[in-house]
């Protein structure tokens, strides 16, 4: 009960109470590991478990017990151990022989899955156990690395197994049915799979709607059966003809059988399914039937309507129109407009088709549906409003198509701002509609809102400062009114990181209340812009946000694979295998994790650990390279943002495939970096007598080597970025946000950071030769420490200037200046852990040669130039961090100073409420930088301080 309560101190109390009277209990002693284990002692409580399980208990208690705790150890394969001694000793248990395989499949040992899953049969012969075992092989199959053994032994050992049962007759489940279809696909038997669900097996697939006719249609397609796809599609849209997926497959049947000139067997039936349409007669016939029965039908069916245009669009794809008269497209899309205008989804449906529509009917063919909505214009306003929500959806439906079709696009500036504010005005009217709307639910008009800010978006980006903070005025009315809605949210959270504010937008994001899969599609909105404008704290959160959910992800899956063999729902398990995979794959994960180490040695390396310490925590080698390269995926929703941009202007194929290649080429610079310095403290004071011949056996010589091909592949990675960027790639303001690698390159971060990790090679090397004999290394090194100086003195110099300032009236932020501050902290940073490096060689040389200089009691001993190249670099560097120290000072009095609200917005189209949320988006931004700038202050101050230690 202690436990259960989360009282784990009390919990060990009682289990101790309980041992001292009874010294063997099992359970107690497990119980009391479980309390450890929950109150950080994990070595105590591994120690207690091993001891139990070392005795191989048999009681369930115990065992239960145990597979408790490995669980939370997150060490799966010690249940494994536990139940194999369990059911050596219990042979004939069915639970421990169930447990046993449970625990294999949560450390997918397949093969010992299969055994034990026969094991199981042999003592209790119940079905679900013998396909257990035959799904593991299909699981062996999936895992084999070589897809002939797959082919040739896994699969027809499971397809024999299978046929063993059928010939039996002791098939009973449909799962099993599902098995026996899933190996014969696997196998490509695809002709024997469409006997099975045709035949008397294939009457137990009952669980899912038209499962039979779908596995049926799968298979006759692999098989290229167009005369039974087409009969089959053409009798099941008789029985419901707003099944969109078998019009296409419809359609399809009817041009292959056109293309192949098929022609019905004189005699006897068509096909299998019965009647085939070959001809495009007939299937103008049959969907004009169609809508014929719908005009009959008691609701309204879009399908009917749409496969029409479908046709038509094929027909001309096909360029043979003319011919078969199925009306002008845009008078067809008018009278569906007339039908369905006033429901939501009428414009994603006519968005499939505007294509067909010639541009220079465009303007006439909205003109057109305006006419028909019933708008009625009162004293009160200027234009003609909806009486009523239908009218308002039917309206939307035109704007949204205005937009769609590029009418608002070739506006001018006057023109465009005339269209917001008539936007607007009809989005507080719409309110009206929305009163009795609950917090949760959206009101009717909101995307009004939107898309008035969508047309201030293009004024922007056409260089118009005060259209972004309009924007940005206008979401946050919508949002005050709409309060769940989440194109609002993620809309500001994209304005606002471009405009450089992140404070607002934690916020933001926490109120979308991402769940599970969104926390890898939507994610990189936040850790995209988290670290690089300076919130340290926020960043280091968002990243445990995503670890947590890939971390989970692991044991989770686990636990949904083993559900699905207890309910036999086996189609299911490659999925969430091939889910996991996904997962695991995930750019985003391995940017998260790579940011996620840099920023806890930004802000705990040499400050309150060391930096070996730190690296140790993290298990980081500079050798290992745990992405995994060749299968990342991109699982980043770019399509998240509504958008009614024509297809010109909307995001591209093209554009994801260059965003992914971006920012694996910058993922892979970060990791590298990553990867070099946790070869720093690898190098430190290791090395035994000078040049002798052991080095290269201690391993030493081989680290640094590793830091030298490192470097290397930084070099190479930094060239292939510097290539791409030369593209100048400019993606659509609501597509992927680009990566901060043009950042790195342009304000010199770059540059110093690789010449950083140079000097760590020159420096190993003067403390492999010592310092006779060296004058040219100390001399390079003496040039390294200027060069450095100068380039970080360069970095400094781009990120003066003002973040925020007013310019006639408007304000403009510099969002910039904040990313090369924190390039600048990151590199400084990098510049010290190299400077401890230094160090740590160079004060063993200097006592050294003290020793010596007592020993001859001269005061004429030489101080080789490096000495005073190291003091002169560090003192540089000191003044250096002092001054940006100074001008972080001056911003945040700026800053605070910064009196916004006297700002006259000129803009006279302001009203009074819109003026309100401007005053609080401002304060918002302006509250933002003076958070960003007060983080990186103390973080460089921390940094500061530990430049004085370096004194030698």
């Amino acid at each position: 009960d202690y436990l259960d309560n989360g009282n784990n101190k009390m919990a060990i109390q009682q289990a101790d109470k309980l041992l001292k009277k009874h010294k063997d209990l099992h359970c107690a002693k497990v119980l009391k590991a479980i309390g450890l284990q929950r109150t950080g002692k994990q070595d105590e409580a591994y120690a207690l478990a091993q001891e139990v399980a070392a005795l191989e208990p048999t009681d369930d208690n115990s065992l239960q017990a145990l597979t408790i705790l490995y669980r939370e150890m997150h060490r799966p394969e010690l249940v494994t151990k536990l139940y194999e001694a369990a059911v050596k000793k219990v042979p004939n248990s069915e639970e421990y022989h169930s447990h046993l395989f449970m625990a294999y499949a949560r450390v997918g040992e397949y093969k010992k899955m299969q055994q034990a899953g026969m094991a199981l049969y042999k003592i209790v012969p119940k079905n679900p156990y013998y396909f257990w075992s035959v799904m593991s092989l299909i699981m062996q199959s999936i895992s084999a690395q070589d897809e002939n053994l797959s082919k040739t032994m896994f699969l027809p050992l499971a397809e024999r197994m299978v046929e063993k049962m059928v010939k039996e007759d002791k098939i009973e489940a449909e799962a099993e049915v599902e098995l026996y279809y899933m190996i014969l696909e696997r196998l490509e038997k695809y002709k024997e799979a469409l006997d099975v669900v045709r035949g008397k097996l294939g009457e137990k697939l009952t669980s899912e709607l038209q499962s039979r006719e779908n596995k049926c249609m799968a298979m006759y397609k692999k098989l290229c059966r167009w005369p039974e796809c087409n009969a089959l599609s053409r009798r099941l849209l008789l029985k419901n003809s707003d099944d969109w997926q078998f019009y296409i497959t419809y359609f399809d049947s009817v041009f292959q059988l056109i293309d192949e000139s098929w022609t019905p067997p004189p005699e006897e039936e068509h096909s299998l399914e019965g009647e085939v349409h070959y001809s495009i007669e007939q299937a103008v016939k049959f969907i004009e039937e169609r809508i014929t029965e719908e005009s009959k039908s008691s609701r309204p069916l879009r399908g009917p309507y749409l496969a029409k245009l479908e046709l038509i669009r094929r027909l001309r794809y096909r360029g043979c129109n003319d011919e078969y008269k199925l009306g002008d497209p845009e008078e067809l899309m008018f009278q569906y407009f007339k039908k369905f205008g006033d429901k939501p989804c009428c414009f994603t449906d006519l968005k499939v088709f505007v294509d067909l529509l010639p541009s220079s009917h465009y303007t006439k063919f909205i003109s057109q549906l305006l006419e028909v909505i019933p708008l009625s214009a009162t004293a009160e306003s200027e234009i003609a409003l909806p009486a009523d929500i239908k009218a308002l959806q039917q309206h939307l439906c035109v704007v949204q198509l205005s937009r769609l079709l590029g009418i608002y696009h070739a506006m001018d500036k006057k023109q465009k701002l005339t269209v917001v504010r008539d936007l607007m005005l009809r989005y507080r009217h719409g309110l009206e509609f929305g009163k009795s709307c609950l917090k949760t639910e959206l009101q009717f008009s909101d995307y009004y809102c939107l898309l008035a800010v969508h047309l201030l978006l293009d004024l922007w980006l056409e260089g118009e400062e005060m259209a972004v903070w309009q924007c940005l005025t206008l979401l946050e009315e919508g949002l005050s009114h709409s309060p769940s809605n989440a194109q609002f949210k993620l809309l500001l959270i994209r304005i606002y990181c471009r405009l450089g504010a992140f404070e607002p937008v934690t916020e933001l994001y926490s109120s979308l209340d991402a769940k599970h899969i969104q926390h890898d599609t939507i994610g990189y909105l936040l850790t995209r812009y988290a670290e690089s404008l300076g919130h340290y704290a926020a960043a280091s959160q968002s990243c445990n946000f995503a670890l947590r959910f890939f971390h989970s992800n692991q044991k989770d899956t686990s636990e949904y694979i083993i559900q699905a063999y207890k309910y036999g729902a086996f189609e299911k398990i490659p999925e969430f295998i091939a889910f996991r995979n996904r997962l695991n794959s995930s750019l985003h994960f391995a940017q998260v994790r790579t940011e996620r180490m840099l920023l806890d040695l930004l802000l705990e390396a040499n400050i309150s650990t060391s930096l070996e310490e730190s690296i140790k925590s993290m298990s980081l080698s500079p050798e290992e390279d745990d992405i995994p390269w060749k299968d990342l995926r991109d699982n980043r929703d770019l399509t998240v943002l509504f958008n009614w941009d024509p297809k010109d202007r909307d995001i591209s194929e093209e554009h994801r495939k260059l965003s992914l290649e971006e920012e694996t080429m910058w993922l892979r610079i970060r990791s590298l970096t990553l990867r070099l310095v946790s070869g720093l403290p690898t190098l430190s004071h290791t090395i035994q007598p000078k040049n002798s011949e052991k080095t290269a056996e201690n391993g030493v010589s081989s680290k640094i080597d590793t830091i030298r091909s490192l470097l290397q592949q930084l070099e190479a990675a930094v060239d292939s970025g510097k290539k791409f960027l030369e593209q100048k790639i400019q993606y659509p303001v609501l597509g992927p946000p680009p990566t901060r690698m043009a950042g790195f390159f342009s304000n010199g971060s770059c540059q110093c950071q690789t010449s950083l990790f140079y000097l760590v090679s020159d420096i190993y090397e003067l403390d492999t030769n010592g310092l006779e004999d060296s004058a040219e290394i100390q001399e390079r090194i003496g040039n390294s420490f200027k060069s450095i100086v100068e380039r970080l003195t360069d970095l400094f110099n781009k990120c003066k200037g003002d973040l925020i300032e007013v310019r006639d009236g408007t304000l403009k932020t510099h969002p910039n200046l904040l990313e090369n501050l924190v390039f600048f902290v990151e590199t400084i940073s990098i510049a010290l852990w190299v400077s401890s490096y230094c160090d740590s060689v160079l004060r063993p040389f200097k006592s050294n040669l003290q020793k010596k200089k007592k020993k001859k009691k001269e005061s004429s001993v030489a101080m080789p130039p490096v000495f005073t190249h190291f003091l002169d670099y560090v003192t540089e560097l000191q003044t250096l961090t002092s001054n940006v120290i100074d001008h972080i000072k001056g911003l945040e009095i700026i800053l605070t100073a910064l009196k916004l609200e006297e700002l006259s917005l000129k803009d006279t189209l302001l009203l009074q409420e819109e003026k309100k949320f401007t005053k609080t988006v401002q304060g918002k931004v302006q509250s933002s930088y003076h958070h960003s700038v007060q983080e990186i202050g103390e973080l460089l101050k921390k940094r500061f301080d530990t430049i004085k230690k370096l004194k030698i």
